[in-house]
């Protein structure tokens, strides 16, 4: 993956010519970047942690603040989920994964 982000990355500066399209990363030592700083990567292990990782990203809206319920998210795949059987109508009430957000 670093492989990809750092071709893409020359790429996109490259096309961008250093435009304000590029975010500074880090000021002081002059670093630019098309990646959010925070950004992490999870190699997904088995099912049960696969499931982990759908559960975060459908508990985010609700996690930031951006809706109430999980429900009312009206982009997230998680409406599919819910007519595929996985998920309940009201899934969500809680956090289902806490502490997942931190790397490794």
């Amino acid at each position: 993956m670093q492989k990809v982000k750092e071709g893409f990355t020359k790429a996109y500066v490259k096309i961008a010519r250093g435009a304000d399209e590029v975010a500074i990363a880090r000021p002081e030592r002059g670093q630019r970047t098309v990646w959010q700083p925070r950004f992490w990567e999870h190699t997904v292990r088995d099912e049960a942690d696969l499931k982990r990782c759908v559960d975060y990203v459908h508990w985010n809206p609700a996690k930031h603040g951006f809706v109430r319920r999980v429900a009312d998210y009206p982009w997230s795949s998680f409406h599919r989920y819910v007519k595929m059987g996985e998920y309940a109508g009201d899934w969500g009430a809680y956090d289902p994964c806490p502490g997942f957000e931190m790397p490794e």
